[in-house]
């Protein structure tokens, strides 16, 4: 069953068609008890209709014999104040429902008789026969299904009970039937139609839904046929069909193309930074390699120092890499309070030309060791291209903390703005390895900066050089931005 049901076209053919048979079925019990409840109506208005005719008769003083009983072969009933049968169709055999089963007609009671059974009735009884005057009939009707057989046929019939006051025979009450086979009849024929008609329908819904729900999914069908293609292949420059209906399924194929646009540019980054990290790890290990190899045959000649620069230099480049890939990762930051300006006046203790300067206490939420890392990467930077002095400031912009470091180097042209924080990228003024580094140290704080909901940008210091600033959410910002 599951296998049966396991595409969404057959599930949405399913539902449709569950759908339609619960909506036909209220529809057709609904039209089949409007139909009965009509049809019972009518015959009930056709019995009133017989019975007030015959009561008519009888108010006007017409006799038992001479009443017309047997119109349209319908049964009749006269009945007196005793329950008992004065006048019958002559051809009534059986009859129940009226609560007279009597079917031949009772010597009349005497005028003084039916009087003095008017004094035994209980007031139940006559509040329910109405006050009525004679030659009066009376205008509330009673009325109740039974059967009854006439000349050897029976059927059922809907009875109306129509009570008269007579001058001479008391109350009597007239009980008239109408046949109910018509409404049998029309009932059954509905009934049958639907009872053929609705599975067909049914059919015809499923079979439309299933042709329509195939050609809605044949896009769909196309986007799984391409990405399956892609998967097998591993060539993420391929993209999917876009149809040209403008509706969810094209815009399902234009997302999953910025997706594979994303994944291919997220895996030539990776490619990329594979190989310029290799590139630069295959140069300090190359040196080592050498040194130690050269001093493996020659002690004398160890470069003991240039052996340590070049270990510490390659451990520098190991460890960026790592925090790189950790920010890669989606590693998130901490979520500590940390004094901006004490964490930069830490990073700038011992180095020769750093001032700084600014408020206290700006704090911001986030991981010290990280930014940390930050400010040391800026400094550093200054350093290397400034010509004298580096000047570090801390203050507060709103609910933002700033931090800026400016040189008075030769600045950074603006074309290079965004290229410089590329991951090994260094400028033809400092691609010299053992100046310049490996080229990670912007692109690690920009990470950084990206990941504590910050930004880092560079501009001209006012004074020449370049001027780097680095804006983080302060601490109730951002934990009010995070809540």
């Amino acid at each position: 069953m599951s296998r049966l049901f396991g595409s969404v076209r057959a599930r949405a053919t399913l539902a449709a068609t569950l759908v339609v048979a619960v909506a036909l079925v209220a529809a057709g019990t609904a039209v089949l008890l409007s139909l009965r409840s009509n049809l019972l109506g009518e015959a009930g208005t056709q019995a009133e209709r017989s019975a007030r005719q015959v009561a008519t008769e009888l108010a006007v003083g017409t006799a038992y014999a001479d009443l017309s009983l047997d119109v349209d072969d319908r049964p009749v009933q006269v009945v007196d104040e005793d329950g008992v049968l004065v006048a019958a169709s002559e051809d009534l055999e059986r009859i129940s429902g009226t609560g007279v089963d009597a079917v031949k007609p009772q010597p009349s009671a005497s005028p003084s008789a039916a009087d003095g059974a008017d004094d035994d009735v209980d007031d139940e009884e006559d509040e329910a026969r109405e006050s009525l005057d004679p030659g009066e009939v009376g205008g509330r009707i009673t009325v109740s299904d039974g059967s009854a057989t006439i000349d050897g046929d029976t059927e059922d019939y809907r009875f109306a009970a129509v009570p008269v006051k007579t001058d001479d025979r008391g109350t009597l009450t007239v009980y008239a039937g109408a046949p109910l086979s018509a409404e049998h009849g029309a009932v059954n024929t509905a009934l049958t139609v639907m009872l053929i008609g609705f599975p067909l329908l049914l059919a015809v819904v499923a079979w439309v839904t299933w042709l329509v729900t195939r050609r809605a999914l044949r896009p769909v069908e196309d986007i799984r046929r391409e990405m399956a293609a892609i998967t097998a292949s591993e060539d993420l420059a391929r993209r999917v069909p876009v149809p040209g209906t403008h509706d969810e399924v094209a815009r399902l194929a234009t997302t999953t193309n910025e997706t594979l646009a994303a994944l291919e540019a997220s895996v030539e980054r990776q490619r990329g930074f594979v190989a310029d990290a290799s590139h630069e790890l295959r140069s300090p290990i190359a040196s080592l390699r050498t040194q130690l190899e050269v001093a493996a045959a020659h002690p004398e000649l160890l470069d003991l120092e240039g052996a340590v620069a070049d270990t510490v230099r390659l451990q520098r480049l190991a460890a960026d890499l790592l925090l790189l890939a950790r920010l890669d990762a989606g590693e998130r930051p901490a979520d500590a309070r940390i004094d901006l300006a004490a964490l930069a006046r830490e990073a700038a203790e011992g180095r020769a030309g750093v001032s700084v300067r600014g408020e206290d206490a700006v704090r911001v939420a986030g991981s010290r060791g990280q930014l940390g890392r930050v400010l040391a990467n800026l400094l550093d930077n200054a350093q290397r291209h400034a010509r004298s002095a580096v000047h570090v400031s801390v203050r507060r912009d709103g609910d933002t903390a700033v931090v800026a470091v400016a040189d008075d180097g030769e600045g950074v042209p603006a074309a290079d703005r965004e290229r410089i924080f590329e991951r090994f990228v260094r400028l033809d003024a400092a691609r010299s390895r053992d100046d310049g580094g490996a080229g990670l140290g912007l692109a690690i704080a920009r990470d950084v900066a990206v990941r504590h909901g910050g930004t880092l940008t560079v501009h001209d210091a006012p004074a020449g050089g370049a001027l780097f600033e680095l804006r983080l959410p302060g601490a109730r910002a951002r934990t009010a931005r995070d809540g």
